[in-house]
């Protein structure tokens, strides 16, 4: 197996500032715990001091990092850290700094593996379009939504492996254990691409939504990063309410929408709190979202999940008693390339079996599964049972007939 050079102090300074922020730690938390003072570890950070190897040694363990993590060589992770606090103003709570450092640590290990296995990064992506300040917003984003579902050949059916196309369009989405008040972020990462950040502990039907809210940054505004709260500010700015209004249009299209609704209503007369349900599980959205977006479209009065509210209606509860069975969310922790790159790269021999384990966020027994999963193909035999079938590792079609 190669055997690499250690990166250069700066680099690692670099690598240990982020550590530190995605761990959750002050500068003056991570000090004591190293036995050393505040100034010092300012200055180890800054690169104007070098660490010892003792104190490495303390310091990954302390961030749940490797020592190869830290002094690995390649470049320093970007500074994505500035552009995203200006996204709050003065916010530099631990939570919304340590979700930075998680989006700057998997964007830096994905940089790593792709010039690890000597890939490209990703650079087909579809057109960018400007909001224009003088059109109402709701139906431009309709407008955009629509063409965007068009260029994927969706039409207006509901789109239920929306993760993948957004990394098919050239999105890294990784997802993450973010303050439950944080939704999602999204930034630009040179040498990297675009990226989105999910808070894993949302209903699978939030994350669509912030996945889609993240994802209309990207068409429209996308290299100008972004935080997306839970509590959204009361006054929303002209990006802001674009991109809502484009989560709506994408997930529920207004012609399938009213195809669902009058479907309904012709059928029983009625549109009832049930067939709201059944509706929002039909597009796998939240009810509210389903909800709103009838209002929006006028087919329900304005007011009306509202006046639901407050009668105490439960759609979780509503869900359990019509039986409308939980969708498989994706829970994967980085995009489907991400984990190719890092299967090929063990492969080749780039990387040690601790170090896929690491990349992958799991124990190395669970490495060697994901490894075994990649590599297989499950398929039918001539009676119609699964069978395995293992993949060539390095097989070009190209050269099959040659």
């Amino acid at each position: 197996m190669h055997q690499a050079s250690e990166a250069p102090t700066g680099v690692v300074a670099a690598r240990l500032l982020d550590a530190r922020k995605a761990a959750g730690l002050t500068q003056q938390e991570a000090a004591e715990q190293l036995g050393v003072s505040r100034p010092t570890l300012i200055a180890i950070e800054k690169g104007t001091r070098q660490t010892k190897p003792e104190e490495l040694i303390k310091l990954a363990a302390l961030y749940g990092r490797t020592l190869n993590e830290l002094v690995r060589p390649g470049p320093a992770p970007q500074p994505i850290e500035p552009h995203l606090r200006a996204s709050l103003s003065a916010d530099t709570s631990p939570d919304l700094l340590g979700a930075i450092g998680e989006l700057t640590a998997f964007a830096d290990d994905y940089r790593a593996l792709e010039q690890l296995t000597g890939t490209l990064p990703f650079r087909q992506f579809p057109p960018e379009v400007s909001v224009p300040q003088r059109v109402e917003v709701a139906a431009f984003a309709e407008d955009v939504a629509i063409r965007e579902r068009s260029r994927l050949h969706l039409g207006d059916q509901p789109v239920y492996e929306l993760r993948s196309l957004v990394e098919q369009s050239g999105v890294h989405v990784f997802y993450g254990g973010l303050p439950s008040r944080l939704a999602g972020l999204y930034a630009f990462v040179p040498d990297l691409g675009y990226c989105i950040l999910i808070n894993r502990k949302h209903p699978p039907e939030r994350r669509r939504w912030t996945l889609a809210h993240e994802y209309a940054y990207f068409l429209a505004d996308r290299h100008k990063p972004g935080v997306d709260t839970v509590q959204a500010p009361k006054r929303k700015p002209l990006s802001e309410r674009f991109a809502d209004a484009f989560a709506a249009s994408f997930l529920m299209p207004e012609t399938a929408m009213r195809r669902h609704f009058l479907a309904v209503t012709e059928r029983t007369g009625d549109f009832q709190t049930a067939d709201l349900s059944r509706l929002a599980h039909h597009f796998y959205v939240s009810v509210q979202a389903a909800a709103l977006r009838l209002e929006d479209v006028g087919l329900l009065s304005r007011g009306t999940w509202d006046a639901l509210i407050e009668r105490g209606f439960k759609p979780g509860a509503a869900r359990r008693l019509l039986g409308l069975p939980a969708r498989a969310p994706s829970e994967d922790s980085f995009p489907e390339r991400y984990r190719y790159l890092a299967v090929q790269a063990y492969i080749q021999e780039a990387i040690s079996e601790g170090q896929l384990a690491r990349f992958l966020r799991t124990d190395r027994v669970t490495a060697r599964e994901i490894v075994e999963a990649t590599l297989t193909s499950r398929d039918l035999d001539a009676e119609g049972h699964e069978q395995s079938v293992q993949m060539p590792e390095q097989l070009s079609l190209f050269d099959l007939a040659s």
